[in-house]
């Protein structure tokens, strides 16, 4: 096209020349400039259909990066923004929560009181842990807040977790104080005895506590006064200090306590903002604010937007779109499997009837993608990808169906990541001669890697330093460098960025992250289990995979249907107990004696191939044996998982 252009330009100045006329070269070089001006764009947009996108983009990771370097010279939280909206909008709707709607004023208000609770009966101080474990509901809202204005580092426990890995959970983040509610006391009575012997204090949300060793708070927090706390409660808490500790599942069997600091926090917030979410706007937030997705992604992306909030304890599919509806929702957070849940409702007549515009979060199939879409009319999704504790992420901000990102230079720029080659039976990157690792062509799967640098750090795990490392890569492209590895394999085609699989010991279920050495470890637990292999199989028409253990029995013993069921029970939650069951005679290993999950995981629960015994936990009857009946039912969809 240059080359055109320029012939042009010569043969139109030789001719000028002949006729000796200025004007009339003036007009044709405008002229010219005027077609090329004219036709770029069209040729752009023919290399490029998604260059307005790209654009656009551009342009606000721009303003971010300068939003972000702003706080970085002036320290700024996620609170003082808080602060700020409540500034400038008191009476605005901040939360909605089960008919009640509060302001940011009130939100303010009752955070200050339960501040000055804490403050007074528990002695917290600036950089002090508390560990919340509590369900969706204002109290988590007003607490975080109270605990941000101490200065104080919010550990989110998940309400699921029991016995030895809630014990874990308040050990590794060093927690001082755990908050319960009147619900969830029965689970923190089980390892009271623990706590008490760690010096831990435990409060419950309740006007009295009959039991000892756990104080009420709630008639403490209605003594207390409303008026604003002193700044200089929290004068030293700056960009690096951790806000949070966010529990991740991994290859321990344990939870690790990834540690968010202030500026992750920013990061993640900057999200909505990046989507386009409006401060008018109003997001329906029901996943578990224990999440990174729910808190991050979803609450202070909220906050950061000025927005209203409608709060629900737990998803509820029949109650989702009236929800919706009732409070004039307009962006909705998702993870795949609730988007097929919507799916897989009775269509009615009014399934578009809503004020829904954006739904934004992670793990959608196309195919729920474009029922989702048809069904519920003109939304748009925007699908993303990141992990609690990794440094690098992607935004979906086209839309493309079936992508979990698109690449941008900006974007590569400011976090440089690559897709490596990856051996999955040695369960290691692929090295060449030189001892580094080598980067799979476009279109091919590879495990994402990001570098970790000063704009891109990696916090790691608390009190977790051999994990920490675990998920480090020394010497990547050139000797020296350091690199995050995400455990995740991608592919990058055109482009965008494709999710194929994940690597190591978890897989994730009904949005759950499960460590299968976790799960391991409570059947071993049981006393005629002598080896577990656990590991997750995929099902048709489901997002993620589903538990299933291959056991090996100890000599001379059955297996006991009742009494592993009643184990698992008690000890897992839901999402992590494993759905089935193989008996072997012996559990296959490699020559270093890792187990092998791959084949297993390959072969799946059909018993019309696997000719081991094979139990199927129905939840109603426990561990029964697996018929081609009910493998037949969960392939029709017709037995729920």
């Amino acid at each position: 096209w240059v080359s055109w252009t320029l012939t042009c330009y010569s043969i139109l100045l030789l001719y000028s020349r002949t006729r000796r006329t200025e004007t009339f070269l003036l007009t044709m070089i405008a002229y010219i400039l005027f077609t090329v001006l004219a036709v770029l764009p069209v040729l752009l947009f023919w290399k490029n259909p998604y260059i307005m996108s790209d654009l656009k983009f551009a342009m606000t990771v721009l303003h971010i990066g300068i939003k972000y370097s702003k706080i970085t010279r002036k320290f700024y939280s996620i609170l003082d923004c808080f602060m700020e909206k409540v500034s400038e909008h008191p009476q605005k709707t901040f939360l909605v929560f089960e008919g009640s709607s509060y302001t940011y004023s009130q939100a303010d208000k009752e955070s200050n009181k339960v501040a000055r609770a804490l403050l007074t009966h528990a002695n917290l101080k600036e950089g002090d842990t508390v560990a919340l474990f509590l369900g969706n509901e204002p109290y988590y809202v007003w607490t975080w807040l109270g605990l941000a204005k101490l200065g104080c580092v919010s550990s989110l426990l998940n309400y699921n977790i029991r016995s030895k890995s809630l014990i874990h959970c308040f050990s590794c983040c060093e927690a001082k104080v755990v908050i319960t509610s009147a619900e969830l006391c029965g689970a923190i009575e089980e390892v009271l005895p623990t706590l008490r012997e760690q010096g831990i204090r435990v409060f419950v949300l309740s006007e009295k506590s009959d039991v000892e060793g756990i104080e009420s708070l709630s008639d403490k927090i209605q003594q207390a006064s409303d008026q604003p706390l002193s700044p200089q409660l929290r004068a030293n808490v700056n960009l690096k200090s951790p806000m949070l500790y966010i529990y991740t599942s991994g290859t321990t069997g344990l939870p690790k306590a990834a540690v968010i600091n202030h500026g992750k926090v920013w990061r993640a917030s900057f999200l909505q903002y990046m989507i386009g979410v409006q401060s008018s706007d109003v997001i329906y937030l029901y996943l578990p604010l224990y999440h990174t997705a729910g808190f991050l992604m979803g609450f202070s992306g909220a906050i950061e937007r000025g927005l209203t909030i409608v709060l629900r304890r737990k998803f509820s599919v029949s109650n989702f779109w009236a929800d919706c509806r009732k409070d004039n929702v307009t962006v909705i957070q998702y993870i795949g499997e609730i988007m097929r849940y919507l799916c897989n409702t009775p269509k009615r007549d009014n399934d578009k009837d809503h004020k829904v515009r954006l739904a934004f979060g992670n793990g959608i199939r196309g195919d729920t993608w474009n029922d989702f879409l048809d069904r519920f009319g003109n939304i748009r999704i925007c699908e993303c990808y990141g992990a609690t504790e990794s440094n690098i992420g992607f935004v979906n901000y086209v839309g493309k169906v079936g992508a979990i990102g698109k690449e941008h230079f900006l974007h590569k720029r400011s976090y440089p990541y690559a897709l490596i080659r990856y051996d999955t039976e040695k369960e290691e990157p692929v090295r060449d001669a030189r001892g580094f690792c080598i980067e799979v062509p476009e279109g091919e799967t590879g495990l994402l890697v990001s570098k970790i640098g000063e704009q891109t750090p990696f916090s790691g795990y608390a009190k977790n330093k051999q994990q920490t490392e675990k998920k480090k890569l020394k010497d990547v492209f050139v000797k020296g460098d350091l690199y995050f590895n995400s455990g995740d394999l991608l592919r990058i085609n055109e482009g965008f960025v494709y999710f194929q699989d994940r690597i190591g010991d978890t897989f994730r279920w009904k949005g759950e992250n499960v460590a299968t050495t976790e799960v391991a470890d409570h059947l071993l637990a049981v006393d005629f289990v002598e080896e577990a292999n656990v590991y997750g199989v995929k099902v048709p028409g489901h997002e993620g995979r589903i538990g299933m253990a291959a056991l090996k029995l100890k000599e001379n013993m059955d297996f006991e249907a009742k009494s592993i069921y009643d184990h698992v029970k008690y000890f897992l939650p839901s999402y992590a107990r494993p759905r089935f069951i193989r008996i072997q005679d012996s559990v296959a290993v490699t020559g270093t004696f890792k187990q092998l999950k791959v084949k297993l995981a390959e072969e799946g629960f059909n018993p019309n191939i696997i000719k081991d015994p094979l139990f199927f936990l129905d939840d109603s009857k426990g561990y029964i044996p697996m018929t081609k009946e009910i493998f037949d039912s969960i392939l029709e969809g017709t037995l729920k998982l």
